[in-house]
């Protein structure tokens, strides 16, 4: 008995050892690497043949040490705290305003309702070209949101370029504390129907509440059957609040979502804790590629415990968790810490970032299995949220997308709008419209590269290249002739594709987010579709294997 005795604590030190020993290498890997790492920093910043911003190299090394992870684990420097904050807390101190970068200029391109970018005039399409006394150029652009976001109760002083005016405009902003919706719009869509739609554009702290709310409001105008929560193009945000937003449709006590970190005693499950909202009314959600992180986590849950069908296209397949690790000298890293899993154990990561062996010589292997819904349906992992039913968002032709690649459809609107601030969609002529547009493509000498074009030019290289392009200059040239014969109808072939963007543009000069929103449901197949199954209670059923 005792040497039994002897053999289990002999044992047992070896394990605890190997745990030691363990730690201790990584320890002495951990310091020997930031030793070297110093050395070399400060022996190349001292003496190398130019002067180098020791700040600026040692940004670039730690670019270059995240980049052999993965592209969601990134260093924040002090310039972009506040887009976190802004993100995480869901309010900053702004101007109610968003901006991008457009053919050279910091351009208007959104502008949220009620707040001091809308109340004193600023428009959808203006180029700002100062911020107080800076003079905003592509350098200084990534610092833009600094500018901006200050204080509530600050002043700032904008200029303003805008098409149609004789000079720049000036304007005194005070900053007021922003609150960045997640439900920008929701209503009953059909407006007769007892079909409510949400449109979820992102998950930060108030999401869930902001749906609650939405749903609440609704029920007080009439009761409802159907819900359809639109995610689609929805980049994600907080776990928390993704759960939040699970527990208002599915019932008490249900998984929502497990996380597994690095260690086995990492591993946590998520678990519905309050009465659904919804209640057990038919629900519809609305996924695609731009579907993404906290959005999976709800279509996930949602379609593992057939709460609701999905429709629309595959999402994204970003199954990774993030923490935000405070950093000192106001830094922080955003660091993949965990991967989650849905309710029936699939982790839906699309894309397997630790492929080199000898910096993950231990790496999660990802590969796609099959698993079981409540129902029995199957679900696949790594892939991303296969839709129950796959319905295409409506693919443009390829001059539909240059144009919008060119930003044409934008600039037009503003354009169009600034001469026509006062105009009413529905009392617009579409073809009066198209054949104005059609003369702004021309002054502005819009010309459509089509792909067999291209094609041609390097079929064109290669038989000169093989010193026989005699042979074909003539077949050759009857086909660009066909080809420019077609571009030219290329407009009128796609007149009606053309109008609904640009009416799209339009409602958002004339009523914001909402205004685009509203005018894309009229055009939205996957809208339609979900209305049709949501009224359809045999096919609901059906796809959900009731």
């Amino acid at each position: 008995m005792k040497s039994k005795l002897n053999f289990s604590l002999v044992a047992l030190s070896i394990f605890l050892l190997g745990f030691v020993q363990q730690d201790s290498d990584i320890f002495f890997k951990i310091n020997k690497s930031i030793d070297i790492f110093g050395k070399v920093f400060q022996e190349i910043t001292l003496n190398y043949v130019d002067p180098i911003d020791p700040e600026q190299f040692m940004l670039a090394g730690i670019k270059g040490m995240l980049s052999s992870l993965d592209p969601y684990t990134v260093f924040i420097d002090e310039r972009k705290q506040k887009d976190v904050e802004a993100i995480t807390s869901g309010k900053y101190g702004g101007i109610g305003a968003t901006v991008g970068f457009q053919n050279g200029h910091a351009t208007i391109i959104d502008i949220f309702e009620g707040y001091p970018a809308q109340r004193q005039g600023l428009r959808i399409g203006d180029e700002i070209l100062k911020v107080d006394s800076i003079e905003i150029t592509k350098e200084n652009y990534p610092d833009l949101g600094n500018y901006l976001k200050k204080k509530p109760g600050s002043e700032v002083k904008l200029t303003v370029r805008r098409e149609g005016e004789p000079a720049p405009l000036l304007f005194n902003i005070i900053t007021e504390e922003i609150h960045i919706k997640n439900v920008p719009f929701y209503s009953f869509a059909p407006q007769d129907s007892n079909v409510v739609y949400l449109k979820l554009s992102g998950f930060n702290r108030t999401a869930g509440i902001e749906v609650k709310n939405a749903l609440l409001d609704l029920k007080k105008k009439r009761d409802y059957k159907g819900i359809i929560l639109d995610l689609r193009d929805n980049p994600g945000g907080l776990l928390d609040a993704a759960i939040d937003v699970c527990e208002k449709f599915l019932g008490e006590n249900k998984l929502i979502v497990s996380i597994e970190g690095r260690n086995q005693d990492s591993y946590k499950k998520f678990i519905s804790r309050e009465a659904p909202i919804a209640g057990n009314r038919k629900l519809v959600v609305l996924i695609n590629g731009g579907s993404a992180s906290a959005s999976e986590i709800v279509a996930g849950a949602i379609q593992d415990h057939d709460r609701g069908v999905i429709l629309g296209e595959k999402s994204f397949g970003k199954g990774l968790v993030q923490t935000i690790v405070p950093l000192s000298y106001h830094t922080s890293l955003k660091l993949t810490t965990a991967r989650y899993f849905t309710p029936s154990g699939r982790c839906i990561q699309k894309l397997d970032y630790s492929k080199n062996k000898k910096l993950f010589p231990n790496a999660h292997q990802l590969k796609s299995k099959s698993y079981r819904t409540e129902h029995h349906r199957l679900v696949y992992s790594a892939g991303g949220i296969k839709p129950d039913t796959i319905v295409a968002s409506g693919a443009s032709s390829e001059i539909v997308k240059e144009l919008l690649a060119r930003g044409l459809f934008f600039k037009f609107a503003t354009h169009y709008f600034n001469k026509h601030p006062k105009i009413k969609l529905n009392k617009l002529n579409g073809n009066i419209l198209f054949a104005k547009f059609k003369r702004y493509l021309k002054e502005r000498k819009f010309q459509y590269r089509t792909k067999a074009i291209t094609q041609i030019n390097k079929l064109e290289d290669f038989f000169a290249s093989e010193r026989f392009l005699k042979k074909f200059t003539s077949e050759i040239e009857k086909l660009k002739n066909e080809i420019s014969l077609a571009k030219e109808s290329a407009l009128e072939i796609n007149k009606e594709k053309i109008l609904i963007e640009i009416y799209k543009e339009l409602a958002a000069r004339i009523n914001g987010r909402k205004g685009r929103i509203v005018e894309s449901l009229k055009f939205d197949e996957q809208f339609k579709t979900a209305v049709g199954i949501l009224e359809n209670s045999k096919v609901y059923k059906r796809l959900l294997n009731y």
